[in-house]
């Protein structure tokens, strides 16, 4: 089934266009793929709302999308809205500006449904041999952990704290400051011990990280001049490396973060709260290295969809 989505998320917007089975753990088959970096969710965490200008941000952009999934011939298509919509207060207005201005009605999810639907995508794009799964799922404004074992329902659990909350609450520095670092290692161990809490035992489980900071970090530790996604999925991301990068980045001012290899255009501002984040939650759940996966939340929504039907 050739399908469409749209994620709009708190930091990064996306599209795919994919032939999708229906059946369980069929495949995702790429047609068309964009991202753009819109911060729709900048600001939100201090005042609530969504600003004017990001709301005119996204929607010209789903404005364009939509005409490249109509291209296309697409059967169905859908579009999702995360951690910044769901918690912004005039919320209502920006999803009657995008049915008005684009026809295309936006489906809010909640944490638990971002994070069943982030599993699976990340499970249509492993290896059919790796099976007990902690996906790690860092975004703008929150972060998902799933737990998946075979024979077993998903775990799954959602903290209201992502790069882009992160920097914003915490990280206000250009650099962060020593103090601010250590406050923010502090919330995101708590964080991350109520997380495990909530999930239990993730005993012998493959930590498989997903989303633009996690594939960032993967590009920027093998210094590729362009983003190749080949080279992103299933590249391992050792603790050690994660460390190093972070070192890097918190040394250096946001401009002086710009052309760092394989750092995205636009994630200068928050690619050390993702290096951060990441960090701490492995050293939390002792885990030396973590498996990148370019299949997250946007192919989920297509599989959910595709099997909906």
């Amino acid at each position: 089934m050739r399908v469409a989505g749209i994620d709009i998320g708190t930091l990064t917007c996306r599209l795919l266009v994919a032939a999708v089975s229906p059946e369980a753990e069929g495949p995702v088959h790429t047609i068309r793929s964009e991202r753009k970096i819109l911060r729709l969710g900048e600001g939100v965490d201090r005042t609530g709302r969504l600003k004017p200008e990001a709301m005119s941000r996204v929607i010209g952009t789903i404005r364009e999308w939509k005409t490249i999934i109509e291209s296309h011939g697409v059967e169905r298509y859908t579009a999702v809205a995360t951690s910044a919509v769901r918690e912004a207060g005039n919320r209502e207005e920006f999803l009657d500006r995008v049915r008005r201005e684009t026809g295309i009605a936006v489906e809010v999810i909640d944490g638990a449904e971002e994070a069943r639907r982030t599993f699976l995508g990340i499970r249509s794009g492993l290896p059919s041999d790796v099976r007990e799964i902690l996906g790690l799922d860092i975004g703008g404004g929150s972060t998902e952990f799933i737990a998946s074992r075979q024979g077993q329902p998903l775990k799954m659990t959602s903290i209201d704290m992502g790069v882009v909350r992160l920097t914003e609450r915490v990280l206000q520095g250009d650099p962060p400051r020593v103090a601010e670092i250590h406050k923010a290692e502090t919330l995101i161990r708590d964080l991350t011990r109520r997380a495990r809490r909530e999930i239990g035992d993730l005993t012998d489980l493959t930590l498989v990280g997903t989303a633009g900071t996690i594939t960032s970090l993967a590009a920027i530790a093998q210094g590729l001049p362009t983003y190749d996604p080949a080279r992103i999925q299933n590249y391992v991301l050792e603790l050690p490396v994660i460390q190093r990068i972070e070192r890097n980045v918190f040394g250096k001012t946001q401009s002086d973060r710009v052309g760092i290899p394989g750092l995205e255009a636009g994630r200068e501002g928050v690619i050390a709260a993702g290096a951060l984040i990441l960090r701490c939650v492995m050293e939390e759940l002792n885990a030396a290295w973590c498996v990148v996966s370019e299949f997250g939340l946007r192919e989920g929504v297509l599989v959910h969809l595709a099997r909906s039907c």
